[in-house]
């Protein structure tokens, strides 16, 4: 058997491994579509949650410890039109690639914190997290946003996105964040929260397609295939030398 016959069969195993891994799906409503009282609205928590001019998201909870915060949840195609019809219309505003909803938070105005509680968790595995934003200016208001960002909790560890900055009125164009944490409990709370300096407020950070999964980790049939073919590579290897050593 040839090395490099060896070498492909091993690298078809873990791809393979890679696709078997568990990938439970563990955010609820992670697009933001579920919500109990219609879109474009400002987003409500206690008693301001039977406001007819408010609504909530199924599976999360939106609060800055009054009320649900100068948060929003906004329909894309409308956002996009920019002719009112939205509650909050943004400059330049281009749809995410999911369509659909967006969570849309004012960094420098009461700002509310997005959390949902993630169970089904085991305690020393890594999950990686994965979702869209982007940062808009409101209509109305001029100047540069710099310095905005999401502060991201799960658990006890805080981690941030990039950086968002723009010029006066544009849109800074969807971007794509990847984290990866590690499970202390069961169940953990994951939380988002508007940060940023913005002399050009208001800007407002957008989030959408929130998801999480397990890392990918090889299933121990397929550790088993993989130490294998490490065996056969290597008992190839050893009777060329031995060939080489004869001739």
């Amino acid at each position: 058997m040839h090395v490099k016959s060896v070498l492909l069969s091993l690298s078809a195993i873990l791809a393979m491994a890679a696709t078997t891994a568990h990938a439970v799906p563990l955010i609820a409503n992670g697009n933001f579509e579920q919500v109990t009282n219609g879109t474009n609205k400002q987003l409500a928590s206690g008693t301001s949650t039977t406001a007819a001019n408010r609504t909530t998201l199924v599976g999360w909870n939106s609060s800055n410890g009054n009320d649900g915060g100068y948060n929003f949840v906004l329909d894309n195609a409308t956002t996009v039109a920019n002719t009112g019809a939205s509650i909050v219309g943004l400059k330049g505003y281009t749809a995410s690639a999911n369509g659909g909803n967006v969570f849309a938070s004012d960094s420098q105005y009461w700002p509310g914190t997005l959390s949902q509680a993630v169970s089904g968790l085991s305690v020393g595995t890594s999950y990686v997290l994965t979702f869209d934003y982007a940062m808009g200016q409101q209509n109305g208001f001029d100047g540069a946003n710099y310095n905005n960002y999401w502060q991201v909790t799960f658990g006890n560890t805080v981690k941030a996105t990039s950086v968002l900055t723009s010029t006066d009125g544009a849109f800074t164009g969807w971007k794509t964040a990847t984290m990866t944490f590690t499970a202390t409990s069961t169940s953990q709370l994951l939380s988002f929260l508007a940060k940023g300096d913005a002399p050009g407020a208001p800007p407002f950070m957008l989030l959408d397609g929130v998801s999480m999964q397990a890392a990918a980790v090889p299933e121990p049939s397929t550790w088993s295939l993989l130490l294998g073919g490490a065996g056969l590579l290597g008992l190839v290897v050893r009777r060329r030398r031995n060939g080489s050593r004869k001739a």
